[in-house]
C-alpha cells in the first residue's frame, strides 16, 4: 500500500450521496403533497358531500370513491355524472408519468342478482373487477398512461363497515385509487 488514507475522501463521498438522496426524497414528497393538495381542492364538493375521501399516506395518496357516486347499485358501468367526476381528477393524474395508479374495486356481501348473472357476472369478485376495470379504462381514455395503471377486484373482502346495515353496505361498495411513486 502507498500509505494514502482514503477514509476522509470516502466519508465525504458518502455524505454527498446521502445529501443527494435526501433531496430527491424531499422532492418526491413535495411533488406528491402538491398532487394531494390539488386533488383536495379540485374534488372539494365531492369530499364535502361525503362521496369521496382523499388520504395522504407516507409515499402515496389514496382516493376512495363511494359506490353511489360511481355506480348505481348492482351496476359496473359508470353513468355520465360518474365519468364527469373521474374526469375532474384526470388532469391532475395524467401528468404524473412516474406514478403508479392502482385501482381497487370492492362490493358489499349481497349476493349477485339474476340481472347481473345474465350479463355474465357470477360473483361479487367479478363485479368488483369489472368496476375497477371500467374506471381504469375511462382514465386511460382520458390521458392517464396505461402502462402505469392497474385494476384489481376484491369483491366483499376487506370491508370498511359492517355489512349488517344498508349504510355499512354502501360504505363497502367502493373504488379506491392509490397513487404511489415519485409524483413526477
Amino acid at each position: 500500500m502507498s500509505g494514502i488514507d482514503f477514509r476522509p475522501a470516502v466519508a465525504i463521498l458518502f455524505t454527498c450521496m446521502l445529501v443527494l438522496t435526501s433531496c430527491v426524497s424531499q422532492q418526491k414528497y413535495d411533488a406528491l403533497q402538491a398532487r394531494y393538495d390539488q386533488l383536495n381542492q379540485t374534488m372539494s364538493s365531492e369530499i364535502n358531500a361525503k362521496e369521496m375521501h382523499i388520504e395522504r399516506l407516507q409515499n402515496a395518496i389514496k382516493v376512495t370513491v363511494n359506490d353511489q357516486l360511481l355506480f348505481p347499485s348492482g351496476e359496473w358501468q359508470m353513468p355520465a355524472p360518474a365519468q364527469q367526476t373521474i374526469a375532474k381528477m384526470v388532469p391532475i393524474l395524467a401528468p404524473m408519468q412516474q406514478t403508479r395508479i392502482v385501482i381497487d374495486g370492492y362490493t358489499d356481501n349481497v349476493p349477485i342478482g339474476a340481472g347481473l348473472k345474465r350479463q355474465g357476472i357470477s360473483s361479487n369478485l367479478v363485479l368488483s373487477q369489472k368496476r375497477a376495470d371500467n374506471v381504469m379504462q375511462f382514465m386511460v381514455a382520458k390521458g392517464v398512461n396505461s402502462a402505469l395503471v392497474s385494476a384489481q377486484g376484491f369483491g366483499d373482502a376487506d370491508p370498511v363497515a359492517s355489512n349488517d346495515t344498508p349504510d355499512g353496505q354502501a360504505e363497502n361498495r367502493r373504488v379506491e385509487l392509490t397513487l404511489a411513486g415519485s409524483g413526477n
